[in-house]
């Protein structure tokens, strides 16, 4: 008799509802966020081909990677498909939720939802730090022209502040101002963090042969490759490794 599974995941906790295909409950519990006890519990009241739906989040690709890599069939659920059934239950619980995703696994009316790779996950996140480094950089910069035009002798050259000597030099009006010196300060280093960026990116197309024949395109850069790439995922690259 198949058994299916439905996993409803918080940060600390998951509560687990196993069903089988008579629509029967036959065991619901919880316990911490952690896939081997996760793997423990299922294989206990479900058996190992148990089938598990697990909803579209945040903590999605670590928990189903390292569930299918303890031999557990799961499969992904788009979150938004699952709420809709969800929202019709009377008590809405944790322990009820992961009944109903047990019945949508049971009935097959759910779309699954593909889930990337770590590494098209880590490329996509250390892309994503590189983006917030460069927003913070544009708005620090602004802040600072704008300050720089109350300078009489930055007035003649506003990029004054973007100059290793604007920093280093005594006669320098950054060096002599409280409000400027601390946001210079910031803003060079927020530009030394981006260049680490900048290299791990580099590391990571390096080592990805999809990112460098799209590379050959003209109008193809190392970040407009890279995103392609562990956007799409394409099958038979990898993303590449930690830098």
């Amino acid at each position: 008799m198949t058994r299916f599974v439905g996993l409803d995941v918080s940060q600390k906790i998951t509560a687990i509802c196993v069903v089988n295909d008579a629509d029967r409950r036959l065991w619901r519990g919880q316990c911490p966020t952690n896939p081997e006890q996760i793997n423990t519990l299922v294989r206990r009241h479900a058996g190992s081909d148990a089938h598990i739906g697990i909803e579209t989040g945040a903590m999605t690709p670590w928990l189903v990677h390292e569930l299918r890599n303890l031999g557990l069939e799961v499969v992904c659920l788009d979150a938004r498909h699952a709420r809709a059934a969800l929202e019709m239950q009377i008590n809405k619980t944790d322990q009820n939720d992961a009944e109903g995703l047990a019945q949508i696994v049971r009935t097959g009316w759910y779309r699954s939802v593909h889930v990337k790779s770590f590494e098209s996950h880590r490329a996509r996140a250390l892309l994503g730090a590189r983006t917030q480094l460069i927003g913070m950089t544009t708005r620090l910069s602004n802040h600072i022209r704008g300050r720089s035009k109350h300078l009489p002798s930055a007035r003649r050259d506003a990029g004054i502040a973007f100059r290793s000597e604007g920093l280093s030099s005594d006669t320098s009006p950054f060096r002599r101002r409280p409000d400027c010196r601390p946001m210079l300060v910031a803003w060079r280093q927020m530009r030394e963090q981006i260049a680490v960026f900048d290299n791990a990116t580099h590391v990571l197309v390096r080592s990805n042969s999809a990112c460098q024949l799209l590379m050959s395109v003209p109008g193809i850069g190392v970040l407009s490759a890279l995103a392609y790439v562990s956007t799409v995922e394409i099958q038979g690259a990898s993303a590449g490794h930690d830098p």
